[in-house]
């Protein structure tokens, strides 16, 4: 877990029990550990410099020993509708996303307004949704477990100071969503010491249940899931209620089809106690006729799922296109007539190109990075 470029290893994967031991190494007491983490993420310190009850050897000694910025935010874009998004550079020059979603609350200023963070997990991503702008590149590598928890420092760098709550609850946001680029499942060690680190007591202390993990779905990778001893929540792409739909713009169902997928899921729910969601992008004339609609009532009420319906949020280079709002809403009406908890997502942040790895992808095009794909037909 090192830095491409220093070859250091990244402060913000390590734990407690990982850094004390470096600790011991060089004589340290054991409760510096606690102390260094502490400025980390409860002082939110950027560095040695500022974390004035360690000896300045201890400092310096730090500063040499690790990364303390994997990240650098190179461009922040904010949408009229209040969603927020950062292009972050990563040490080895490779470009990710990392996204606010605010929801004002009635009655409260928009500094009290409930925050989501969605985060990503790899640079690019190799599962090939056809709808997705995030592997129009391909994939390039996982995320370090640093690299993915210095995300939500930087959202807290920036939300602190206008969330007043922020010096009450440890983190300057309410939810955690895995959805960004990349497939989290595909980097599971990595993505699981990361969130280890966010939810400790000496980390960000951040609720599991208020932590999402969104999957194309890797049914081996869910049932692994179920096993762990954190109570995270789970989303399922399934952008198809069968493998003939699902199969023109998930390739992933050729390997982990509905027959299988789906028992994972509902072993996922039952183990945990929990309701777990289905993503569902409407694409018009792909996957929203009312026989998907009633097809997909039937998975959601075995499974005891909530349907999130998405419009379909245009990807420059991508031909789909989202079907009407009355069509929405008669897929919807389906739905919620058999008994199904569904709402509709309606887009945010389409003025900033806020669907996962277009800034991205325009960024790199831009700076001749990667070549334009061509724009490919329907599948």
């Amino acid at each position: 877990m090192k830095d491409s470029t220093t070859g250091k290893p990244l402060i913000h994967g390590e734990t407690l029990d990982s850094l004390t031991a470096r600790l011991a190494e060089r004589g340290e007491k054991g409760f510096r550990a606690k102390q260094i983490l502490e400025w980390l993420y409860k002082k939110r310190a950027a560095g040695p410099d500022e974390m004035t009850n360690l000896s300045k050897p201890l400092r310096a000694w730090l500063a040499e020993t690790f990364e303390f910025q994997p990240t650098a935010r190179l461009l922040t874009k904010n949408s009229s509708d209040v969603t927020g998004k950062f292009l972050l550079k990563l040490g080895d020059e490779r470009l990710i996303e990392t996204v606010i979603i605010r929801a004002p609350q009635e009655g409260v200023g928009q500094d009290r307004s409930r925050k989501t963070v969605c985060i990503s997990t790899q640079v690019g991503c190799a599962y090939g949704c056809k709808f997705c702008a995030s592997g129009l590149a391909g994939w390039k590598r996982d995320l370090q477990a640093g690299e993915i928890v210095h995300q939500l420092i930087q959202v807290c760098h920036q939300e602190d100071p206008t969330t007043p709550r922020a010096s009450e609850e440890l983190a300057s946001f309410d939810n955690i969503v895995v959805m960004g680029m990349g497939e989290p499942l595909a980097n599971y060690d990595n993505l699981l010491r990361a969130l280890s680190i966010l939810n400790a007591e000496w980390g960000l202390n951040f609720g599991a249940r208020r932590i999402t993990i969104s999957t194309s779905g890797l049914a081996p990778q869910v049932e692994r899931l179920a096993d762990e001893p954190m109570g995270f929540r789970l989303a399922i792409s399934l952008h198809g209620a069968t493998n003939e739909v699902r199969q023109q713009i998930m390739p992933v169902n050729r390997k982990y089809p509905l027959e299988q997928l789906l028992p994972a899921a509902k072993a996922f729910s039952q183990k945990h106690g929990r309701m777990i969601t289905l993503e569902f992008i409407l694409i018009e004339d792909i996957n929203d006729s009312l026989d998907q609609a009633r097809e997909l009532a039937k998975i959601a009420n075995d499974l005891h799922a909530h349907v999130n319906l998405i419009p379909y949020n245009t990807v420059e280079g991508l031909p789909w296109v989202r079907p009407s709002i009355p069509r929405q809403d008669a897929f919807a009406a389906i739905l919620r007539e058999r008994g199904v908890s569904a709402t509709i997502r309606r887009e945010k942040g389409h003025d900033i190109n806020a669907a996962c790895g277009q800034l991205r992808l325009q960024t790199e095009k831009a700076q001749g990075i990667i070549e334009p794909e061509p724009v490919k037909g329907r599948a």
